[in-house]
C-alpha cells in the first residue's frame, strides 16, 4: 500500500513539470516543524514537501511524510501579499513507526498558508492535516504544525 501511494506521488510530481508556477523559495528548504508530529521540515521542488518527525501523543512514535502541494494567491494584487501570503493544499502520505506495535500507514490532505518574507530565504506556515489511516486499521486523525524554512 506505502509504496503505491508513494508512486503516485512521484508520478504526480514528474507530470506537474512547469504547469504549476512556483511558489515559496527556490532551492532545498530545511527547517523545524513544532506541534504534532514534531521534527524536520523538508522542500525538495516547489511542490514536494517531507517531514521526519516524532510523534508525543503516540509513545514518542517515528513519523515520515511526502505531500504534493499546490498553491493559490487569498489575497488580490493590490494588496501587496499576494505572493508573501500563499494559501496551500495538497495530498500526501504518512508512515508512522511504532515500538510493539503495528506500523500506520495513512493519506494526509495538508492545508495551511505561508509567510515570504522579501529579504530572507526563509518561509513561515501553518498547516492543519487531515489524516485517513488506512493500515493497519482505518482510523481518522488531525496533525497540525508551525514551520519555519530556511532555503540553500
Amino acid at each position: 500500500m506505502f509504496k503505491k501511494l508513494l508512486f503516485v506521488l512521484i508520478v504526480l510530481t514528474l507530470l506537474s513539470g512547469n504547469i504549476l508556477l512556483a511558489q515559496g523559495r527556490e532551492g532545498f528548504g530545511l527547517g523545524i516543524m513544532l506541534g504534532e508530529p514534531t521534527g524536520l521540515s523538508l522542500k525538495f521542488t516547489s511542490n514536494l514537501a517531507a517531514g521526519v518527525a516524532w510523534s508525543f501523543v503516540d509513545d514518542s512514535n517515528l513519523h515520515f511524510h511526502l505531500d504534493y502541494l499546490k498553491y493559490t494567491n487569498l489575497f488580490s494584487s493590490s494588496s501587496g501579499l499576494r505572493e508573501k501570503m500563499p494559501f496551500y493544499y495538497g495530498v500526501g502520505g504518512r508512515f508512522k513507526i511504532r515500538e510493539d506495535k503495528d506500523s500506520i500507514v495513512g493519506v494526509r490532505v495538508p492545508l495551511g498558508i505561508s509567510y515570504l518574507p522579501d529579504s530572507l530565504p526563509i518561509d513561515i506556515f501553518l498547516e492543519i492535516v487531515p489524516i485517513l489511516d488506512v493500515v493497519p486499521d482505518v482510523d481518522f486523525g488531525i496533525n497540525s504544525a508551525l514551520v519555519a524554512r530556511y532555503y540553500f
